[in-house]
């Protein structure tokens, strides 16, 4: 059976990501992404309102056009976690092809929010749930199937996603940690990555997100995150001003730390901002969390400021505000603190939790220095880095290597640069470059089997 990948979006960035795999006559493609800093650069870009052509002009969507060079037909889109950067550009992309979209269910429930909010195009591909542990037949050879491998990163019910074919598999290791002590969810299922490299033609091909291959160890455990967490809100128990938390809003798990410790400081717990009630909200209907009752979710900028109003008029030292904002975007909840448009004052001494990392991008980092300056002119004191990244290290990435023992490895989710540190990691463990490690770009196609 003929088998290629192609290499459509994420090979030449952080973001965008898409990968297509035929397999004979069947197509899967995976992941279809938005590079946020390319919108970010733009003033008061409304994405749901673009055309893709001109998002794929800014660079921000996957160019899809290299999908014609593959002989076959898409049957299945299969985007493996809820991070924009891998499901922003469906609504653009999926209604050019006639196949459902599989996820799990929290991903499918971030997927159909990201579609009701499209603007410009019309997406009818059926949704359809999967969970981690089961197969999918594709096409109608009956030779082709589609697994879900549970892992673990920073957003809940993420997979990693495996096509089977008589060749072998090709498994798809975008986003992960190696997580055995997750706060929510089960741990990463390293068993069932050693059965699939033991299993009939083991795997044929292996594509890894290369975002830490160049720092040593392992990713530690949202578990370790949590216990820093904690011991920070521990030191600041007895402060009787404002404290203000930032996180990523779809880090279900921080979020869900957050509000505990906040209760425990006897501190009222309020989730602000859009993204923090889309993705929270959606958790807790789903049953992934179970937040306390009184615990608000405001998103609209009036009922925030209402919100904001409410703390003031209480008391600061009574609540703990979480907010958008970890990345210093423009319009998020603690940018707009940082500059004085809401009614939240903030005094000297008062208190701003970071547990997130900047993500390395110039965009990112430029905002967030300006944030940092706006809230320490009004006197915040920074809490910074209380945070464990989502992806896997060093060590992490030869376990991998050990557990699937692939046949070809294809470096994804970098720049050129940052392909280098895996390109050397994979080297000590006997790949050749040119040979059975393939460093790729956009828009190019890589035949594995002819």
């Amino acid at each position: 059976m003929e088998i290629d990948i192609a290499t459509i979006g994420g090979y030449e960035e952080v973001g965008r990501q898409m990968t297509a795999v035929r397999a004979g006559d069947d197509i899967v493609i995976f992941d279809m992404g938005l590079n946020l800093s390319k919108v970010l650069i733009h003033d008061n870009v409304e994405t749901e309102r673009m055309h893709s052509l001109d998002l794929i002009d800014m660079g921000a969507i996957p160019d899809d056009r290299v999908m014609s060079d593959l002989e076959g037909d898409v049957q299945a889109i299969v985007p493996t976690h809820g991070h924009l950067d891998h499901i922003g550009a469906i609504s653009k992309l999926a209604h050019r092809y006639d196949a459902p979209i599989v996820a799990s269910p929290f991903t499918i429930e971030l997927v159909k929010q990201q579609i009701e909010g499209e603007q410009k195009f019309g997406v009818n591909n059926d949704l359809q749930k999967m969970e981690a542990g089961e197969m999918l037949e594709i096409g109608d050879s009956g030779n082709v199937q589609l697994e879900f491998v549970n892992v673990t990163h920073s957003i809940i019910d993420a997979i990693n996603p495996v096509v089977h074919t008589p060749e072998g598999a090709v498994v798809y290791g975008l986003d992960k940690r190696m997580d055995h002590t997750p706060v929510i969810g089960d741990p990463i299922d390293m068993d069932r990555f050693r059965e699939i490299g033991r299993e009939g033609n083991g795997v044929l091909a292996y594509i890894e997100d290369c975002t830490n291959a160049g720092r040593k160890g392992r990713t530690p455990s949202e578990s370790t995150a949590r216990g820093h967490l904690k011991d920070v809100m521990g030191s600041i128990e007895d402060y009787d001003g404002g404290i203000v938390a930032t996180t990523f809003s779809s880090h279900i798990a921080r979020v869900s730390s957050l509000v505990e410790f906040a209760k425990d400081m006897g501190r009222q717990p309020v989730l602000l901002g859009r993204s923090m009630e889309k993705y929270s909200g959606t958790a807790e209907r789903l049953g992934f969390v179970d937040f306390p009752d009184d615990v608000g979710m405001y998103g609209h900028r009036k009922s925030v400021d209402r919100t904001f109003k409410r703390i003031m008029n209480e008391g600061k030292e009574n609540f703990l505000p979480i907010v958008t904002g970890h990345q210093g975007e423009p319009r998020a909840m603690l940018t707009r603190m940082g500059r004085g448009e809401t009614p939240y004052q903030l005094d000297e001494g008062d208190k701003v939790l970071f547990s997130a990392r900047v993500i390395p991008e110039p965009t990112n980092e430029g905002q967030r220095y300006q944030s940092e300056k706006l809230l320490g002119m009004q006197g915040a004191r920074i809490y910074d880095d209380i945070h464990v990244s989502g992806h896997l290290r060093e060590e992490g990435h030869y376990q991998m290597l050990d557990a699937l023992e692939p046949e070809n490895v294809i470096p994804a989710h970098q720049d050129m640069k940052g392909f280098a540190p895996y390109v050397d990691l994979a080297a000590k463990k006997g790949y050749t470059l040119g040979r059975d490690l393939h460093v790729t770009r956009n828009g190019n196609i890589i035949n594995l089997v002819e």
